[in-house]
């Protein structure tokens, strides 16, 4: 075992799916637009403007706050927290400080549970760009003031394989509620690491934050890197600096951005331009009312049915493929293991080679109902299975395509003797080496034949024919 160990909390934030944006009437939803075209005077921060709140982000906190086990507050209020950057147009942001939406949480995750510190919600900055080579940075202020939440969690975690997971986790969670796309390629989900390593059972080392990894493997890489990184100078007697770091996705480490600020550093004060919110017993009663069934609870519903616990942690914490199983599932009466298998292999390696999400493809889930049963009853062949997916997953009805083109399951053994006669007399070396005792040479024979049958032969049938031909037993 190692002398050291890490030590790592997360600062995870989620771009909220309102229609607008958290203190104005800006579009929220920015992705894909022309830069500066989503702005108005009071996200662009000028004189004489008065910020509101946007209900629909503060019940999605809510329901956040809810699906993670925290106390969610009576009482809250937004503060500014002041610093002078080029994204921030008001050189303050509106945030929550000392009575954040929702606080004292946990997430049992792999076994560990990792605690939430708070939720709270916030603004966003803007975007800066620094073209390569130009002596200048630009700015889109597209994204200035669009609705995050901010969850900032203990440092609970102990390996990047750990903060990975949490994060697959935490968007899951985001899209079964459907207040977040949490797509971290469009910057939807970003997240801030802080880590530090110390010599197992000692106090806790001088942490270090790395901002703004917006991939769950740079997350993961990052903190390999890092964990090294201060392991080394453990060893080596050197001290550990604290600072907030920037991560070099192509060379693979991480560079000092600025020294740590401290919290006196954002001199945070009540914002006066926005009242205090009260959540009262009713209002916090009717987001309970509408709580969604989540992951956790889906997983364990899919392992009753029957589910491996492997396939059910698969589908239940991909929201989209939990949607679809679901309603496949209420189509199909077969064994629901069948039904995941097809999902978690055939569809989600399909999915994986065309870079989609399964709601952007034309599968339905009769359809896919249909083709594991046609499997299950072995009325197809795992080969026909495959070369039909591709059509069944542009729209195309399985069981159509069976009858249009012959491909039912043969078993017949009448009908394939002749096949099976004719390949192993056109193969003597083959059968030969059979029969000499090279048993895996007979694939050699099980080959043609499903060519010729299209692949609608039974493969056991098949084997057991051409056992009983060679006096062997495949």
């Amino acid at each position: 075992m190692s002398e050291f160990e890490a030590v790592v909390g997360l600062e995870i934030h989620l771009h909220l799916k309102t229609q607008s944006k958290m203190f104005c009437g800006c579009a929220a939803d920015y992705f894909g637009e022309a830069p500066n075209t989503r702005t108005c005077p009071v996200c662009l921060g000028l004189p004489g403007v008065l910020p509101v709140v946007n209900a629909q982000a503060v019940e999605f906190g809510i329901l956040f706050g809810l699906a993670l086990n925290c106390q969610i507050a009576p009482w809250t209020q937004f503060h500014r927290k002041s610093y002078y950057y080029p994204d921030m147009p008001k050189n303050y942001q509106i945030s929550q400080y000392d009575l954040p939406i929702a606080k004292d949480g946990y997430l049992e995750v792999e076994g560990r549970r990792v605690r939430i510190r708070r939720i709270h919600l916030e603004e966003d900055a803007a975007k800066s760009i620094h073209p390569e080579g130009a002596p200048y940075s630009l700015i889109d202020l597209n994204r200035a003031g669009a609705p995050l939440i901010e969850m900032v969690t203990e440092p609970d975690l102990r390996t990047p394989e750990e903060a990975r997971s949490f994060l697959v986790h935490i968007r899951s969670i985001a899209q079964t509620l459907g207040i977040s796309d949490a797509n971290p390629e469009e910057g939807k989900m970003r997240a801030d690491v802080n880590v530090s390593v110390r010599r197992v059972g000692a106090p806790l080392g001088t942490k270090v934050e790395i901002k703004n990894l917006n991939s769950f493997k740079s997350v993961a890489r990052a903190l390999e890197y890092e964990i090294r990184r201060q392991q080394e100078l453990l060893r080596s007697g050197r001290p550990v600096t604290q600072a907030t770091l920037g991560w070099d996705e192509a060379a693979g480490k991480t560079y000092v951005l600025r020294l740590k600020e401290e919290e006196a550093d954002y001199r945070y004060f009540p914002d006066p331009d926005l009242p205090p919110l009260v959540v009262d017993e009713a209002w916090l009663k009717r987001l309970k009312t509408a709580m969604p069934e989540l992951p956790a609870e889906k997983y364990a519903r899919y392992v009753r049915a029957g589910v491996r616990p492997y396939d059910a942690e698969i589908l239940a914490y991909n929201a989209s493929l939990a949607r679809f199983f679901d309603q496949a599932l209420g189509l199909y009466t077969g064994n629901p293991q069948t039904l995941a298998n097809l999902l978690n292999a055939e569809v989600a390696g399909y999915l994986n080679e065309q870079g989609l999400e399964v709601q952007a493809t034309a599968l339905t889930p009769q359809n896919l109902a249909r083709l594991a049963a046609l499997f299950e009853r072995r009325e197809i062949t795992n080969r026909v299975l495959s070369e039909l997916l591709p059509e069944v997953m542009q729209g195309a009805d399985p069981v159509r395509l069976v009858e249009e083109r012959g491909l039912r399951a043969v078993a017949d053994e009448g009908a394939l003797r002749p096949i099976v006669e004719r390949v192993v007399a056109e193969n003597p070396k083959v059968v030969e080496q059979v029969r000499a005792g090279n048993l895996k040479a007979a694939n050699a024979l099980v080959g043609p034949i499903m060519r010729e049958t299209r692949g609608t032969a039974k493969a056991d049938v098949v084997k057991r024919m051409l056992g009983e031909m060679l006096g062997v037993e495949l």
